[in-house]
């Protein structure tokens, strides 16, 4: 099978198919140059994923990174970074193995295919010329042998004729013979380039044009072949990456099988135990007795000043309202259903029923944070400083470490003084000496408040501190209704915060009677455990020991208002007081 002997005629078709082979593969090297783009797209797309979805650096959302599930999520954003790297390699290695190799063997196959048609056309223009003078010769032959029957018969002619003199027949004799010598020379020389014509010719199609057609059959055939080869190329850079891949995917297998609930669970309490203890029994109020009984702060029968003692024990609450129980405005009007009111209480949203703990709150928020943490729980305050500890540690062992080399780089100077000035680090080591110096004087600051909190909190084992962090049960020491004893994991009170939440949810329609300024009432009194500096607006400044009169609790931000006088009050951390709240206020905020 050779093109050359059964395409013989087909010269143009086989140029149209060259060049369209030529074509097709300039296809298929745009085809891998856009899947190569692809890849890169893909790679940057997924590279951008994961980096969007990685923690920030230094803020609170890398903290929260510390639990299992996150860790395997990091994982997960690592080896998706990793997989975009392997569709990088993939659009490398097609560009240097495939594009760049085909791109090159193109330019080589027109050259090639320029160079062989090149040939071809010169063959057809032998032939063609071969032909043109044999159609020449032949037609000069022609004419000289008509030219010489005209000289024939017009010799004869004249032979013929009695009145033309010799001479003249003898003219037409001698232009007969020209003439025919002519026609004989014409057949010599038609007879020589037709036997070269048609060597020529058999040369042509049996020896020129099938070499030159084997020549671009081979060509084509190798253009096919190194098709397939790329084909094979473009598999094969695939298939090289699809281990890695696996490994990638292997690896975020592992990060998703690493996730330990139990762990997470544990991080949790770490992270947001308080360190307070439950709250104990609540003592049973005996109203049966009417001796017994203290006076509402919302009865009728209450007046202003009445039974008003020292501590400003039962005074008057605007705030303060029984469950179900709306507040008439008009002794007149009738009670609603209790159905109804029950319903309206669970249905009501609660309103802010003190202008001082909402100027409290802001206060709080706008003022910067305590440096010894006292804003914060017991066990989280803890943790706060033993982190802060640990910090200093480290920048004291960097800046020893710092000295240390300074101190070896002077005995360096000292053994050799062509290397540089002994004395010219004696600034330097001062100066880390006193960074020193300073950082330990700031970590003894800390550990003693460190120490402090530590020593308030309940006992814990040494396998508890290590493993659970929780606190071996422990009763506190029991103080009549002192805070301590309602204090709930999250440092507000059971009994009497979620009963004012409940009155405040129903105080709906007395919004307005609240006066900021009438003094509140004492409500018990409180003793500083430490001292507390109330720098920021709000706060009141306590010595450790002081005795001093509380008016309104802690409603689970961790402070408690007290006063000192009539004009002196304000906030200090519930942690640094202890409070003892009066029976007759208590009693005036749940009786009706």
């Amino acid at each position: 099978m050779s093109w050359g002997t059964e395409l013989w005629d087909q010269f143009d078709n086989l140029e149209k198919h060259t060049q369209w082979g030529i074509d097709i593969l300039e296809k298929y090297i745009k085809f891998v140059k856009e899947r190569t783009e692809i890849e890169l797209s893909y790679a940057k797309q997924l590279r951008n994923l994961s980096k969007k979805y990685q923690p920030k650096k230094n803020s609170k959302e890398e903290e929260e990174y510390k639990y299992t599930s996150c860790k395997a999520f990091i994982s997960n954003l690592n080896e998706m970074n990793d997989y975009a790297g392997q569709h990088e390699v993939i659009s490398e290695n097609m560009a240097s193995q495939i594009i760049v190799d085909l791109a090159r063997y193109v330019q080589e196959l027109k050259q090639e295919r320029k160079s062989n048609f090149h040939d071809g056309r010169k063959a057809q223009q032998h032939i063609e010329t071969c032909w043109k003078q044999l159609e020449s010769s032949k037609r000069r032959f022609e004419r000289d042998c008509k030219e010489a029957d005209r000289a024939q018969q017009y010799f004869e002619k004249m032979d013929a004729d009695i009145n033309v003199t010799k001479a003249d027949v003898e003219k037409a004799r001698q232009q007969a013979q020209i003439r025919h010598q002519m026609a004989e020379d014409s057949k010599a020389d038609y007879s020589s380039i037709l036997q070269k014509f048609n060597h020529e010719q058999h040369e042509y199609y049996h020896t020129h044009i099938p070499n030159i057609f084997q020549k671009i059959q081979e060509m084509e055939e190798r253009r096919i072949v190194r098709m397939g080869e790329s084909m094979k190329t473009y598999a094969e850079v695939d298939r090289q990456v699809i281990p890695i891949i696996g490994k990638c995917l292997d690896g975020i297998v592992k990060a998703a099988e690493s996730i330990d609930q139990k762990n997470d669970s544990q991080l949790v309490i770490e992270a947001y135990k308080s360190g307070f203890e439950p709250p104990g029994d609540i003592e049973f109020e005996d109203y049966t007795q009417p001796m017994k009984r203290t006076v509402s702060d919302n009865s009728l029968s209450n007046s202003r000043g009445e039974g008003k003692p020292d501590l400003k024990f039962g005074g008057k609450s605007k705030g303060k309202l029984w469950p179900f129980i709306k507040k008439n405005k008009s002794p007149k009007q009738q009670k609603e259903p209790l159905s109804h009111r029950f319903n309206e209480f669970m249905t009501s949203k609660p309103k802010i029923h003190c202008f001082r703990s909402l100027k409290r709150g802001l206060s709080l928020k706008l003022g910067a944070t305590p440096e010894d943490f006292s804003n914060l729980p017991p066990e989280q305050r803890r943790k706060k400083l033993q982190q802060k500890v640990d910090e200093l540690n480290k920048e004291i062992q960097k800046e020893m470490d710092q000295r240390d080399a300074i101190t070896k780089m002077k005995d360096v100077y000292l053994k050799n003084p062509q290397m540089g000035d002994p004395a010219s680090l004696d600034h330097k080591l001062a100066e880390v000496s006193q960074n020193i110096e300073k950082l330990r004087v700031e970590t003894q600051k800390f550990e003693a408040w460190l120490a402090e909190v530590e020593g308030r909190l309940p006992a814990r084992s040494e396998q508890a501190r290590r493993q659970s962090g929780l606190y071996d049960s422990q009763n506190p020491p029991t103080v009549n209704n002192c805070a301590q004893d309602r204090e709930s994991p999250d440092g507000s009170y059971t009994e009497e915060q979620s009963q004012e939440s409940e009155m405040k949810v129903l105080a709906t329609d007395f919004d307005d009677e609240f006066d900021d300024e009438e003094p509140l009432p004492a409500i018990g009194t409180c003793k500083a455990l430490y001292t507390f500096e109330g720098q920021n607006e709000g706060t009141i400044s306590v010595v450790e020991g002081e005795t001093l009169y509380v008016i309104e609790e802690d409603k689970g931000d961790g402070w408690t208002r007290i006063r000192r006088n009539e004009d002196e009050e304000g906030y200090v951390p519930t942690s640094y007081v202890e409070v003892c709240l009066d029976k007759n206020a208590k009693g005036a905020k749940t009786y009706i």
